[in-house]
């Protein structure tokens, strides 16, 4: 049964409605919730009833928010009467202990037990109604995101010299024997593929820098389950704007999917748990293969290795207090941006717009590189802050100094993604003279060479 555990704070909803359609910053970590295993409190959508709409409308979620809370009402007469049923059952049951009852009172019994026969799975069906809506109606977006779809993305930074010219980075590692998709679509299907030879051994000297990098910053490393349950894979806030776009692969037969990214299992690591205070953040890295149906990108840029369905990929992690959540955002793209300027990769940084935004996310950077092959930039990482979204569906929480428990705060954000920086290094580093010059900062894992 959905339960009722805790209400928005005195103020917040004013402050919520003034933001219009966004959450400005000072509210987001103050909110409680109401319903345990769910994102957002149906209290708060409650009094912020136009606040969750227009959010919901500009990430591009079609929730009836409306149908939701009179859903919501029709479950709390139920509930009612429900409650009531069985006081009366359990009153009767009492005076059947004191001797013999009565036929009145068997009577009684008998025909609250097929009252309740009749109105409990009218309960069950109703709550089922509301907590399916509730799974699908997003995060809050935070005041400073753009408004709009993916071209309303606003840059915020750059760095590095944009070059004119470069290779094909399919072209150029099939002429040098580096990658095979031929005999991985006949072992897994298309956009599965062999790397080989240097481009294999270049994908672990990028997988070791990375690692380096994070582990400087305090973050302990961790290899992770390729699979979870679909507890975890709801509660992390994957649910797709139609049904068109699922991109998890399922296992049939089992409560199981393949994960599209660490962050999975990462975020499930403390689930139905209380961490103290003094214990966070807790910074966490997952390497890990990633499965992607990438259902819902026709038109997007899908050549070679840059879209495709299985790659490896070395993902962030963190575990806050609400109110260090835009501290530690901006922390993960400082580090983002460390390991491009470190490679030699120009790029971007951008403050996706609400129409581009997952379900989770109330705001997200995105690095996207400058591809000199294409003339444009394309996205290589991303980090997100997704407030208590996350950690509420799963039950996460922070026990303060105080004794006082509430639900903290989830961020994640890309290390390397390994497909893309590869097409990314040999864009940008391929030679005339077909080789490929390595970064300085990869040669310690390629034996210092400064070729391949």
């Amino acid at each position: 049964m959905l339960a009722e555990v805790a209400s928005l704070a005195v103020g917040e909803e004013e402050a919520a409605a003034e933001a219009g359609n966004r959450l400005p910053h000072k509210t987001v970590h103050s909110l409680k919730i109401c319903y345990t295993n769910i994102m957002l409190d149906v209290n708060f959508i409650r009094k912020n009833q136009s606040l969750v709409e227009k959010s919901a409308r500009e990430k591009g979620y079609d929730v009836d928010i409306s149908s939701l809370l009179q859903l919501d009402d029709q479950r709390k007469t139920i509930l009612q009467d429900v409650e009531q049923l069985r006081r009366e059952r359990n009153e009767i049951a009492t005076q059947m202990k004191n001797g013999k009852p009565s036929d009145e009172l068997i009577a009684q019994g008998k025909a609250i037990k097929t009252k309740l026969a009749d109105i409990e799975p009218q309960l069950a069906e109703i709550e089922n109604q509301v907590e399916n809506i509730l799974k699908r109606v997003p995060n809050i977006i935070f005041d400073d995101v753009p408004l709009g779809d993916e071209d309303c993305s606003v840059e915020v930074a750059s760095w590095g010299e944009k070059k004119s010219a470069g290779v094909d980075h399919l072209d150029y590692a099939i002429s040098r024997n580096w990658v095979d998709f031929e005999r991985g679509a006949k072992v897994a299907g298309a956009k599965f593929y062999y790397l080989k030879n240097e481009l294999a051994l270049l994908e672990n000297a990028l997988l070791q820098f990375g690692l380096k990098k994070i582990l400087e910053h305090g973050f302990t490393y961790m290899t992770v389950p390729d699979m979870v349950s679909s507890k975890v894979l709801e509660g992390c806030g994957f649910n797709p704007r139609s049904s068109k776009q699922s991109d998890e692969y399922f296992i049939e037969g089992e409560d199981l999917a393949m994960i599209a990214t660490a962050e999975m299992p990462l975020t499930g690591y403390y689930m139905n748990e209380i961490i103290d205070e003094k214990d966070l953040p807790i910074c966490l890295a997952g390497y890990s293969a990633c499965f992607r149906k990438e259902a819902g990108t026709y038109g997007k840029h899908t050549r070679g290795l840059f879209r495709v369905h299985q790659f490896n990929k070395l993902e962030m992690y963190v575990f806050c207090l609400p109110e260090k959540s835009q501290e530690m955002h901006e922390k993960i793209r400082q580090i983002e941006e460390e390991i491009w300027q470190e490679l030699g990769i120009p790029y971007r940084v951008i403050n996706i717009a609400a129409g581009d935004l997952g379900s989770p996310a109330a705001k997200k950077y995105d690095i996207e590189y400058w591809s000199p092959v294409d003339q444009k930039y394309r996205e290589l990482t991303s980090c997100s802050n997704c407030t208590d979204f996350q950690a509420r569906s799963l039950d996460i929480k922070v026990r303060r100094a105080d004794g006082s428990v509430e639900v903290l705060h989830t961020l994640n954000g890309t290390a390397i993604s390994l497909a893309r920086t590869m097409v990314a290094v040999i864009e940008n580093y391929a030679q005339k003279d077909g080789k490929l010059k390595v970064p300085e900062v990869l040669r310690p894992y390629l034996n210092e060479a400064v070729e391949i």
